[in-house]
């Protein structure tokens, strides 16, 4: 099954941002495109619109005037959906609500020939339940485009419990020959990106709501350690908190309160008080005019201490060894068995984060983990109120000989990147065994869906098989309200490569 032919004339039903977006994406890539709307006179205001986007690719040197011209010449607003007739696609972008769609695919079912496909764009509603209310669901599919869709690359190609397999196909090669990035994926909650990001905010929250580090310290560490590109709190700004919120809270009901995606009482605060973010000029940050952003907490300058003592090769941080021994101080290696901590002048333990507290060992402090030691600005440190000072002291005084800016956070087991890292592999291993996509597909999805500077399946090979395992297993048995239960996936993954090597299960 091949990809639409360009001479197929393609309607978007819903004139909206996303509608818009998608209207533009098929126009620019050749095809006659109808738009309807449900609200008499959207559809010419619609096709106004996408017009004077054109006109700025043209200005941008994006787009020739001579294509400009053929593609506003292919753009028809339409008045009911008779008009959409002819067309071999139909993308829905209404409102994201389930009876609004069935009524409006029932009516096009009646309208369309039977061999047009027939898309949805939803991003929280099940593909299968829209098509359910069909009398032919197999040519339904779900086409869920990224914001703005003309210029994010990825489209999740959703196939629905009744989906044929030649509509997804169709739908498939047809997201790619407008130029886009498909990603195959079964009809599952969150579909591949929205059910797989979840940690990425809720473990912020998590922080945030244990009083351990404020918004822009924990944004900052995402950012300058972890290698995201936003931080949690100033991409819900972005997305805007209610809708943020209302993705969460449908991945959660739709998993049946599964505590791996409960959503954030924080959050709902937010929400309840009306600081949706951006759009609103409050959200965690203040967006007002003379509204000062707040700096992330950043130690004082320390003194480096003059030696460690490696204990193992640190797994993940290994490339730490190097760093201190060019920053001027003495690395002294010692065989350990399972050991992965450095151990400073006074005792104390400086060790990267596993999913325990230092609460509960006599001077220990934690580092978080990084996606690039060299090229991470800012590390976070965690320590108890047990912790002796001078060990606290050399841990930040080490850190900062390394170049690095140093947030010390409360005692909060996992810190922040690694258990976000860890809880977001776990969740794409859960993924793939129960068929929702294939590893490439989802290391796909979350690096363009989302700008994750690694998929889940990479980072785990760089850091090691049972690495996240290991982190959620501890972290379970401090938490055991399942939230952080590692999945018979990612439990099965681990232990097998122990067997390969030789180890014992």
């Amino acid at each position: 099954m091949t990809a639409l032919d360009l001479s197929s004339p393609v309607a978007v039903v819903g004139t909206g941002t996303m509608g818009q977006g998608i209207a533009q994406v098929a126009l620019v890539a050749g095809h006659t495109v109808r738009l309807y709307d449900a609200v008499p006179g959207r559809a010419r205001e619609a096709a106004a619109a996408i017009g004077a986007r054109l006109d700025r690719l043209v200005e941008k040197d994006r787009l020739t005037s001579a294509g400009r011209d053929a593609a506003r010449a292919r753009l028809h607003p339409v008045e009911d959906l008779a008009g959409l007739a002819d067309c071999s696609l139909v993308v829905e972008a209404v409102l994201e609500r389930l009876d609004v769609k069935q009524e409006l695919f029932r009516e096009l079912e009646g309208v369309v020939a039977e061999d047009c496909l027939l898309a949805t764009n939803t991003s929280s509603l099940s593909v299968t339940a829209v098509g359910g209310a069909l009398a032919h669901p197999g040519r339904l599919v779900g086409l869920h485009f990224f914001n703005p869709a003309p210029l994010m690359p990825l489209v999740e190609v959703v196939s629905g419990f009744a989906t044929d397999v030649s509509s997804a196909t169709r739908a498939y090669e047809t997201a790619r020959a407008w130029g886009k990035t498909p990603v195959a994926c079964a009809d599952t909650p969150g579909f591949i990106v929205n059910r797989i990001a979840r940690p990425f905010y809720a473990e912020a929250f998590a922080v945030y709501e244990a009083h351990a580090a404020d918004p822009a310290t924990i944004d900052a560490v995402l950012r300058e350690s972890g290698g995201f590109r936003m931080g949690a709190f100033e991409l819900t700004d972005l997305i805007g908190q209610d809708v943020n919120e209302s993705v969460t809270h449908s991945v959660w009901r739709s998993f049946f309160q599964d505590a791996r995606f409960a959503p954030s009482l924080a959050q709902r605060r937010l929400v309840e008080s009306g600081r949706l973010g951006r759009k609103a000029g409050q959200g965690w940050y203040d967006y007002r005019d003379g509204a000062e952003r707040p700096e992330p907490h950043t130690a004082e300058r320390c003194e480096p201490p003059a030696y460690v003592v490696a204990e193992g090769d640190l797994g993940p941080a290994s490339e730490l060894l190097p760093m201190i021994r060019e920053a001027g101080v003495r690395v002294r290696e010692e065989d350990e068995d399972n050991g992965t901590r450095l151990v400073l002048p006074g005792g104390g333990q400086l060790v990267l984060a596993d999913g325990q507290t230092s609460v509960e060992f006599q001077d220990v402090v934690y580092f978080d983990l990084a996606l690039d030691y060299r090229k991470a600005t800012r590390i976070a440190l965690s320590a108890s109120q047990d912790t002796s000072p001078r060990t606290l002291s050399d841990a930040i005084g080490l850190f900062q000989a390394l170049g690095k800016k140093v947030s010390v956070i409360g005692d909060v087991p996992g810190m922040i990147v690694a258990c976000t890292v860890a809880r977001i592999v776990d969740l794409a291993y859960d993924a793939v065994a129960k068929g929702v996509a294939t590893e490439e597909d989802i290391d796909t999805a979350m690096r363009l869906g989302v700008n994750y500077p690694l998929g889940p399946f990479e980072w785990n090979r760089r850091l090691g098989r049972d690495w996240a395992y290991g982190l959620l297993d501890d972290l379970h048995l401090r938490d055991p309200s399942g939230r952080y239960a590692p999945s018979l996936a990612l439990y099965r993954h681990a232990h097998a490569s122990d067997k390969r090597e030789g180890g014992s299960s």
